[in-house]
């Protein structure tokens, strides 16, 4: 295993933090009052910026192949660490944030000709949002065949009935169409009962009831966490993703890369908490010493750089995998990271919180909004529990064969 990084991803990672550096942690300070002043529309110097990503060549840099920048998951790692450093600005000002990300991948893979000509070109150029419904509050929805929203066909259309919510992006009136995972056929094998199929936001029948806070935060600089109903919607049948059948096999293929994504993102996130730590502990002085030459402090900071680096391994490992042997092969390590990053860089912003004593609870700094994010991660393309139940069994199968 190689993880030098080749030619392409040094320039890359020169361009992107010069980007960081000019425009994007300037800009924090106003894009917090702009998205303070309320409403569920992005920050308006969230197109200035968006502009100027583009400009620089710093655009879809997620997405391999033609259609995005070309990059291998092992490139683009190091780039999606550097955005996540600004979560809430770069990875949307550059068009590599959550949920459209995964969207893009899932309708380049699996949509036709027409869908991706309306909705994926679209969703290329930044010119519209989508959202990804498939969370439910009345099923344990981290068994994805609980699925209760129902996808019958009528004729030319199909009818969705159900009730999502934690839809992320779709407060935002810039989110055009929606993803939504349903069932077509209930009598069919568990894993083939469910599809997805393509919602425009104005549908009738379709509403979008309220935001969902997360640790009371609303989010909604990028559209916030939805409730949606569904009443009797009527899409065209051409609207289905694949076939009868593959909704779950599909959300398979978006999960695994996606949460990769956001685990690249934590180790941003990571790194710039510990520099908010050492930098506060240097600031400040308590019990007649700065508190960097207490021993619990200096322990924190020394634990969160072995996490960090550990952490970062194990996600550029996995990319190789993912890059060399397919997703498949890289089950175990995907697993792994989806377990570890969350609530490792959880940890550590804890320990960063602490640092900044009651400011690090508050808005005068990100570090709380960060902890949040992390914290909701581990839910996030399915709970902790669920990758340690599907990774454990893994490990156990080995066993379980030697016995039969």
């Amino acid at each position: 295993m190689d993880f030098g990084f080749d030619d392409v991803t040094l320039e890359l990672r020169e361009r992107l933090t010069a980007f960081m550096d000019e425009c994007v942690y300037p800009a924090e300070p106003a894009f917090a009052e702009q998205a303070a002043a309320g409403g569920w529309s992005p920050p308006p110097l969230l197109e200035e910026l968006k502009a100027e990503a583009r400009r620089r060549g710093l655009w879809n840099l997620f997405l391999p192949g033609e259609e995005g920048a070309g990059l291998t998951n092992l490139q683009y790692a190091p780039l999606a660490e550097i955005m996540g450093r600004s979560p809430a600005i770069a990875p949307a000002a550059t068009n590599c944030a959550a949920p459209d990300t995964g969207n893009m991948e899932l309708l380049a893979q699996f949509g036709t000709d027409r869908q991706r000509e309306k909705y994926l070109e679209p969703l290329l150029d930044g010119r519209i949002r989508s959202a990804f419904a498939m969370t439910e509050p009345d099923v344990a929805s981290s068994d994805a065949t609980n699925i209760a929203t129902s996808i019958v066909r009528d004729g030319d259309e199909y009818v969705v009935n159900g009730r999502k919510w934690f839809i992320t992006g779709a407060m935002n009136p810039g989110c055009a169409v929606f993803i939504v995972m349903g069932k077509t056929d209930p009598s069919a094998p568990s894993h083939r009962r469910q599809s997805m199929i393509l919602v425009p936001r104005d549908t009738p029948g379709l509403t979008v009831r309220r935001g969902m806070t997360v640790f009371g935060y609303d989010d909604a600089d990028h559209g916030g966490h939805a409730e949606m109903i569904f009443e009797d919607v009527r899409v065209p049948a051409d609207h289905l993703i694949g076939e009868e059948g593959d909704g779950f096999a599909i959300a398979q293929a978006r999960l695994g890369p996606g949460r990769i994504h956001h685990c690249m993102r934590l180790i941003g996130i990571a790194e710039r908490a510990v520099e908010m730590m050492c930098r506060r502990a240097l600031d400040r002085t308590a019990f007649g010493k700065p508190i960097a030459q207490q021993g619990v402090v200096q322990d924190w900071i020394a634990e969160s750089r072995v996490r960090i680096e550990q952490l970062r391994l194990l996600v550029l490992k996995t990319a190789w995998l993912m890059d060399t042997v397919g997703n498949r092969g890289a089950h175990t390590e995907i697993q792994a990271i989806k377990i570890a990053t969350p609530a490792t860089v959880e940890w550590i912003l804890d320990k960063a919180i602490q640092t900044h004593g009651a400011g690090g609870l508050s808005q005068d700094f990100p570090l709380a909004a960060m902890w949040a994010g992390a914290r909701s991660l581990r839910f996030a393309d399915g709970p902790d529990e669920v990758h340690k139940r599907s990774l454990a069994y893994r490990e156990l199968r080995t066993y379980m064969e030697d016995r039969a």
